[in-house]
């Protein structure tokens, strides 16, 4: 069985959103923990997500969201940390006029293929990202694709409660 570290995007993921829905649902699931949610510094978050990888008893599976998704393409290409995998959830464009300030730092966004398999899920109406550019990311990095349809940008205020079909994407995907 695979275990699973959760990443949420800037400001962490609050009640409402399915990484701590799930989370609540498995208590085995662990969510890293950058120094700050709401002023995020490329150099400690890649510091937090190693420190949570390389905790881990067994080659995780990584679960994204949002900013997180662009801090797995830097990780990846420093850290020689084994991973089962990455799930990269909503996947925001740095060109975007959504796209936070404060999140400056992880917009030269790595585009060399991934060295673990991964699946982007992408909504078509994510105010944060573009579906051609979750397309973009998959070509480059090497990434399956699942477009679930409108589900804004896949977070709390999308309605998703638990997220019953991300649930079954996952473990799809892990298995």
């Amino acid at each position: 069985m695979s275990e699973f570290i959760h990443l949420p995007g800037i400001g962490n993921s609050g009640s409402s959103h399915w990484q701590t829905r799930w989370e609540e649902a498995d208590p085995s699931i662990c969510r890293f923990s950058p120094a700050s949610w709401d002023e995020p510094e490329l150099s400690d978050w890649i510091a937090a997500l190693d420190c949570a990888v390389r905790a881990a008893v067994t080659p995780p599976v990584l679960v994204a969201h949002s900013l997180a998704c662009l801090l797995v393409a830097h990780w990846q290409t420093i850290s020689d940390a084994p991973v089962a995998g990455a799930f990269l959830v909503a996947v925001p464009d740095p060109s975007s006029a959504a796209f936070p300030a404060q999140a400056a730092g992880f917009a030269d966004v790595p585009q060399q293929r991934f060295r673990f398999p991964s699946l982007i899920v992408a909504s078509t109406d994510d105010p944060y990202g573009s579906l051609g550019y979750s397309q973009t990311r998959a070509a480059e990095w090497g990434s399956d694709l699942k477009i679930i349809g409108a589900a804004g940008h896949i977070n709390g205020q999308s309605g998703l409660e638990s997220w019953p079909e991300g649930v079954r994407l996952l473990k799809a995907f892990a298995g």
